[in-house]
């Protein structure tokens, strides 16, 4: 009888990862699965996103998710801390699958049935993030320290995999109905909620509190209007191509940065602080978390311009229709994603032996190079050498994820291991809030460049009108990037409401709305910035690394 205990605690652990994965799993393939089924909801609801003042639903839809999990993730795992992680986990499944019942029922039609969407994605992402911010400490609870690389490796990678593999799934739900990407969530919400409530149990240690009401509200309020203001940004403003000339995203900058002061101050003088500046006085706490937050932000915004590089021109070059990218284009970063499976799992177990900081310091180093190799690519690649790129990019972040974020987990108190993980889930999706509006921001600077020369030029060359061709060449890039990133031909789209493309000669208009057109015309000045982006993210990579090694070699504490 003497084992028993040991092996139902070992039983317990194994119920722990798989429920816990298949949550951060869920979590993750949302927050990627509307991406790309983006083009199919908007023809459902009837609304044009790139029309004039529609393209705030567009930025919405694609950034709410992830704003509203970079802000509710510290709150809840202290909420963890002090009312029980499973509890608080637990409701977040209800919560997830409540929320995608209500997405998939969108009565309205119009701007109103974008609202609904974004409504209740918000609620969505509040159940995400109870998920999110609790697993980890769960599985910290469960997994002795040297199992728990592993354990949170496997979990890390199932939350980063999820990204790309709700790209293929996606595209293949909004095949049959667009409500189908919401519908997938409920079947898997109704039993990890079920298996949750049966079979997890609390494990960890409790410490009722009271909550830091000002802390939360100066956090969340500040860090909102930060990540607002990024997604505003984007947003073409005065004649400007984007919108950082606008004083509101300046306002909601400064405002943003200056109550963050202000939580800051609170921290270190209430009580029971939601967020554990002291942690911070362990090296390996800060350190890892500096790593995570800089890889963050030199991944984050990757996805969307592989995508774009993918959509926009590889895709439509080799002869793929523009309404069939989205799908294609998730079907052609498998390779990333395969990468990730492999080497999560495989470098949280050596380094539950070996230690984390050689892994997670090298995987961002390998992470980094790739950038450089994917900057070398011509735009018009040969496949192999973008799939070979692809999964070293992914080798490269699964080596790193898992190390650091057991390495994270494993160097803090027992008693903070909730706080730990929101303040971890924070970082990382802060970080990619940022870097998506930052990598779009860049792109959009390099196309502003010459695009619009380029552009009007190569209309101008094909029969438009002079003045038609100037005012197209004058639109904001970023309708170009969203049309070719929601599976429509750009030139049919800009040129659709000016009745130019009707009046040309046949032969001009097929060459115009072809499928080589506008990837030709748009290469140079897009390659350019790509030479942006990644320079940028091959940068931070490196700087990422230099933060991993400053972690030391210390053992994790069990």
């Amino acid at each position: 009888m003497a084992g028993r205990p040991g092996k139902l605690a070992d039983r317990y652990r194994w119920v722990a990862l798989s429920n816990t994965t298949m949550a951060v799993f869920m979590s993750a393939l949302d927050g990627s699965i509307v991406i790309i089924s983006l083009p199919a909801i908007f023809r459902g609801i009837h609304l044009d996103p790139l029309a004039e003042g529609n393209i705030g639903y567009l930025l919405w839809m694609i950034m709410g998710y992830r704003l509203v999990q970079a802000v509710f993730v510290v709150t809840l795992g202290r909420l963890g801390d002090i009312y029980g992680r499973v509890k608080i986990y637990n409701a977040g499944f209800a919560v997830f699958g409540a929320a995608s019942v209500l997405l998939s029922f969108d009565p309205f039609a119009g701007g109103g049935g974008a609202l609904w969407l974004i409504g209740w994605r918000v609620l969505q992402a509040i159940g995400g993030s109870m998920l999110t911010a609790n697993s980890a400490a769960i599985l910290t609870d469960a997994f002795p320290a040297d199992r728990r690389g592993f354990a949170l490796g496997t979990n890390q990678i199932a939350a980063i995999a999820g990204q790309f593999i709700g790209l293929v799934v996606g595209g293949a739900l909004a095949e049959l109905d667009w409500r189908a990407v919401f519908w997938v969530n409920v079947p898997v919400g109704v039993l990890g909620t079920v298996w949750a409530y049966r079979s997890l149990r609390e494990t960890g240690e409790r410490h009722p509190d009271r909550i830091d009401w000002w802390g939360n509200i100066t956090f969340a309020v500040g860090l909102s209007a930060v990540l607002i203001a990024v997604t505003d940004g984007m947003q073409p403003y005065g004649g400007q191509s984007m919108g950082w000339t606008n004083p509101v995203v300046y306002g909601s900058l400064v405002g943003g940065v200056a109550l963050l002061v202000v939580f800051v101050v609170i921290e270190r003088r209430v009580a029971a602080p939601m967020f554990q500046l002291g942690l911070f006085r362990i090296r390996v706490f800060s350190a890892a978390n500096a790593a995570g937050l800089l890889g963050s932000v030199a991944r984050g915004g990757l996805q969307f311009v592989l995508i774009i590089w993918l959509q926009g021109i590889w895709l439509p070059l080799h002869g793929f229709d523009y309404a069939d990218t989205p799908l294609w284009a998730g079907i052609f970063l498998l390779p990333m994603t395969a990468a990730f499976l492999v080497s999560g799992p495989v470098s949280g177990a050596l380094s539950d032996r070996l230690g984390a900081r050689a892994f997670a310091t090298g995987g961002m180093l390998v992470f980094g190079a790739s950038f450089v190799g994917l900057m070398l690519l011509p735009v018009d690649f040969p496949y192999w050498a973008f799939a070979l790129l692809t999964l070293v990019n992914g080798l490269g972040v699964g080596m790193f994820a898992s190390p650091n974020s057991s390495s994270i987990m494993g160097s803090v108190p027992a008693r903070r291991r909730g706080a730990a993980s929101g303040m971890r889930a924070t970082f990382q999706n802060g970080g990619t809030a940022v870097s998506i509006g930052v990598f779009f921001s860049l792109m959009i600077a390099g196309l502003a460049s010459t695009l619009p020369t380029t552009l009007a030029d190569g209309l101008h060359r094909l029969g438009v009108p002079e003045e038609t061709a100037r005012q197209v060449g004058a639109l904001p890039p970023v309708s170009s990037l969203f049309a070719a990133m929601l599976g429509e031909n750009p030139v049919e789209h800009l040129l659709g409401g000016t009745g130019a493309l009707a009046a040309l000669p046949p032969a001009s208009q097929q060459v115009l709305t072809g499928t080589r057109f506008f990837p030709q015309l748009i290469s140079e000045p897009f390659h350019h910035g790509l030479v942006i982006v990644f320079t940028v993210a091959a940068g931070l990579s490196l700087v990422a690394a230099a933060a991993s090694l400053l972690r030391g070699g210390g053992s994790p504490r069990s």
